[in-house]
C-alpha cells in the first residue's frame, strides 16, 4: 500500500494542472493577506487626504454644503481638517475580526481549489484511459482507490495547513510590528481556526475525488456540483428553511468551532406588557447554538455517502 501511495504522490507532482492549482492555493491567499495588510495600515493625515482628494475639492468648490462661507479664511485648511475628521475610519488589524472576515475567504479559496485538485487528478486517469493500465499492475481496485484518496488527502492537508497557518502567523507578525495589542489566546484560536479550515478543505478535495471516481469525468462532477448548488439554494429558499440548514452557516460552525443562528420565535414573545429577560434556550430565545459536531455531520454524512458509492461503483463497474 505504501508503494501505491508513493506512486500516486509522484503522479500528483508530475501533473501540470495539479501544480498550477497548488500555486494558486498559495498565491490567492497571499494576495488576500497583502490586501488586508494594506487596508488596515496605520492612518495618517496625508494618506486620508490622498485617498479622498475629491472630497477636499468638493468642499472648496461648494463650501456652503459643508456649512462654510466661500470667503472664509483658511478655507483650504478647514476643508482638509473636515475630510481628515470624517474619513479617518480605517479599522486597525485584529485577529478576532479577521476570523469572521478574510479568514473565511481564505478557507473558501482553499476549498474551491483543492476540490478542483481532487477532481482533476483522477479525472485525467479516466479521460486518458490510464486507469486500465493502472489496474493491470494492481488489480485490487479498493487499494487503487485508497491510494489515490490518501495521496490527495495528504497533499491537500499539508498545503492547506501550511497556507492557513502562514496566513495567521503573518497577521500576528504584522500586528506586532504595528504595536497592536493581541488578546490573550487570540493567536491560538486563529491557528486552530486555520487547522479546522485546512481539514474542511481536505474533505472538499476528497469529495471531488470520490465524485469523479463515481462519475468518471471531471466535467460531469463539476456540472453535477453546480446543479446541486443552484438547485439546492433554490430549494432551501422556496421551503424557507432556517439558518440551521444553510451551507455557509455550517461552514462557519466548523471553522469557528461553533456558531449561532437565528430562529423565529412565537409572536407572543413580542406581546408582553412588560419586557422580561429572555432565558437562554427558551421558546423566546431567538438564537441557537450550532456546534462543530453538527456542522461536521452536515457535510460529513454526504461525503461518506459519496465515498461509499464511489468505492462500490469502482469495484463493480467495468473500466
Amino acid at each position: 500500500m505504501t508503494r501505491l501511495v508513493r506512486v500516486e504522490l509522484l503522479r500528483l507532482r508530475l501533473r501540470r494542472a495539479v501544480l498550477l492549482l497548488l500555486v494558486l492555493a498559495v498565491v490567492i491567499p497571499a494576495v488576500i493577506f497583502a490586501a488586508r495588510v494594506w487596508d488596515t495600515r496605520t492612518v495618517d493625515d496625508a494618506d486620508v487626504l490622498a485617498d479622498n482628494y475629491y472630497a477636499v475639492d468638493d468642499c472648496l468648490q461648494h463650501p456652503r454644503r459643508y456649512g462654510l462661507e466661500r470667503d472664509a479664511p483658511d478655507l483650504q485648511v478647514v476643508c482638509e481638517e473636515m475630510v481628515v475628521r470624517d474619513y479617518s475610519l480605517r479599522q486597525p488589524l485584529s485577529l478576532a475580526s479577521e476570523r469572521g472576515g478574510s479568514g473565511l475567504g481564505v478557507v473558501a479559496v482553499l476549498v474551491a481549489i483543492l476540490f478542483l485538485l481532487g477532481t482533476t487528478f483522477v479525472g485525467h486517469d479516466w479521460n486518458s484511459g490510464s486507469m486500465s493500465n493502472q489496474l493491470l499492475f494492481e488489480p485490487r481496485r479498493g487499494r487503487i482507490w485508497a491510494a489515490k484518496a490518501t495521496a490527495v488527502g495528504l497533499v491537500s492537508f499539508v498545503v492547506a495547513a501550511v497556507v492557513s497557518l502562514a496566513y495567521w502567523l503573518g497577521l500576528y507578525a504584522v500586528m506586532g510590528l504595528r504595536d497592536l495589542a493581541v488578546a490573550d489566546g487570540a493567536l491560538l484560536d486563529s491557528l486552530a481556526y486555520g487547522v479546522r479550515g485546512a481539514a474542511f478543505a481536505t474533505a472538499a478535495a476528497l469529495g471531488g475525488l470520490a465524485l469523479t471516481m463515481l462519475f468518471r469525468s471531471t466535467v460531469a462532477t463539476i456540472g453535477v456540483l453546480f446543479v446541486v448548488s443552484v438547485a439546492g439554494g433554490l430549494f432551501i429558499g422556496v421551503l424557507g428553511v432556517g439558518e440551521r440548514w444553510q451551507p455557509p452557516k455550517n461552514v462557519s460552525a466548523i471553522v469557528k468551532n461553533g456558531t449561532e443562528y437565528w430562529v423565529t420565535v412565537p409572536q407572543s414573545c413580542y406581546q408582553r406588557r412588560q419586557p422580561q429577560p429572555v432565558e437562554e434556550g427558551s421558546s423566546c430565545d431567538d438564537t441557537r447554538d450550532l456546534t462543530l459536531l453538527q456542522g461536521s455531520l452536515y457535510y460529513g454524512l454526504p461525503l461518506l455517502g459519496a465515498g461509499a458509492a464511489s468505492v462500490l461503483s469502482f469495484r463493480r463497474r467495468d473500466v
